[in-house]
């Protein structure tokens, strides 16, 4: 790892400043067993000796005693389909210690590929008491059945908001609260029917949702929503027949920016009055959809980038790769620990109650916080196509309670 490359992160990691004068932690490791001494009989008769069993291999898991950091666990994939997402999420917390020169935490990486509970039990057996991941939704009931018999909350970098419970804490972006902000934004400049084209599945029902409860909360009018199976041409079908339809000023797209664009395409024919395209987090960092002359206009919500490309780049420097956008979480998820670890003594229970804190924290996505319901809540802004670039039309508020 060239460390000469990797950008000053001082500036905004000024809420860490205790902690900076530590020396980093190193993380897991074996303990080895002593093989039993051999023993000598006291008696008049030729000395003779039993000999030593032998030493039991070392557990890959095993960790040393240590009375000075706390054990956490980080549990993701870390081979398959989602392994490489699993290793930028592992390297992204080894790259918070190192920048926060932290020494009172052990982060103990257990991988999920092989069996999620097993990975779940290991980690409780080793002595964690905090356990960051799973990765994905239908993960985190399996790794809950085992941590809660043991007391040990879990920080889930899912989206999935379903999962959230009292020791369950979701912390992924999530499509509810990007397209609540985007309606929020839409109303105060005049747009009042609403339409959207949703993708057949669970996305495609918390989208229609959220849209619904935007518009209860926020005033105007669902005219129209069409369904479409996801991953074929569908979605220009769909796109179509809203298009006959009409009677909207603006249609939620609740899909990826490939696919958005297509529907967009289909949208803007004729010579009728101009739609507005709304999208949610999943266009975030994608930069086509401004060349698509049919995005011109179309707003969604996001997390600031502004951090997020520092952190790219040290990332860079520090793996030799680019990293998924994801890899915040971990990031970021190791930033609030150290916070909570100011007050938390070593060995006892993790206090899940601090992670409730009305001023919340900061990370590489900016400010976050947990309701009470379990589900993070971020600042986020509201970004806008206009004339080929994303450009940020509302910066993200100063305080929660404006979104």
């Amino acid at each position: 790892m060239n460390h000469s490359k990797v950008p000053n992160w001082a500036g905004w990691l000024a809420t860490f400043a205790g902690l900076l004068n530590r020396r980093i932690v190193v993380m897991t490791g074996a303990a080895l067993l002593t093989a039993a001494c051999a023993v000598v009989p006291k008696s008049n008769a030729p000395a003779t000796t039993t000999p030593a069993p032998p030493a039991p291999e070392p557990s890959a898991t095993a960790l040393p005693t240590d009375s000075g950091r706390h054990r956490i666990a980080l549990l993701v994939p870390l081979s398959g389909e989602t392994g490489a997402v699993g290793q930028a999420i592992a390297n992204a917390t080894t790259m918070a210690l190192l920048d926060t020169n932290a020494d009172n935490l052990r982060i103990t990486t257990y991988d999920t590929t092989a069996g999620i509970a097993a990975a779940a039990r290991q980690a409780i057996a080793d002595g964690n008491k905090l356990i960051l991941g799973p990765l994905m939704a239908d993960a985190v009931p399996q790794v809950h059945s085992v941590a809660r018999a043991a007391g040990v909350p879990v920080i889930a970098f899912s989206n999935d908001t379903s999962v959230a419970s009292a020791d369950v804490f979701v912390m992924g972006h999530n499509p509810e609260q990007a397209i609540r902000r985007s309606v929020a934004f839409a109303r105060a400049r005049g747009t009042n029917r609403f339409a959207a084209l949703l993708p057949e599945g669970d996305y495609g029902t918390r989208a229609a949702s959220a849209l619904s409860n935007a518009l209860r909360d926020f005033g105007g009018v669902l005219a129209r929503k069409e369904s479409y199976a996801r991953g074929n041409t569908s979605i220009l079908s769909a796109a179509q027949r809203l298009r006959a339809a009409g009677g909207y000023d603006a249609v939620l797209i609740a899909d990826s920016a490939r696919l958005g664009i297509e529907a967009a395409d289909e949208l803007q024919r004729g010579s009728g009055p101009r739609t507005r395209i709304i999208g949610t987090e999943l266009w975030s960092g994608e930069t086509v959809i401004a060349r698509a002359a049919s995005m011109e206009g179309a707003i969604f919500s996001a997390v600031s980038d502004q951090r997020y490309r520092r952190f790219a780049e040290s990332y860079e420097a520090r793996f030799g790769s680019k990293p998924y956008r994801i890899a915040t979480l971990g990031y970021d998820a190791v930033l609030l620990t150290l916070r909570i670890a100011r007050d938390w003594r070593v060995g006892t229970p993790f206090p899940k109650g601090e992670l409730y804190d009305r001023g919340g924290f900061l990370g590489v996505d900016g400010p976050f916080r947990f309701a009470r319901n379990g589900i993070v809540e971020r600042a986020l802004e509201v970004r806008e196509v206009r004339r080929g670039e994303v450009t940020v039309v509302d910066p993200p508020p100063t305080s929660f309670g404006k979104q």
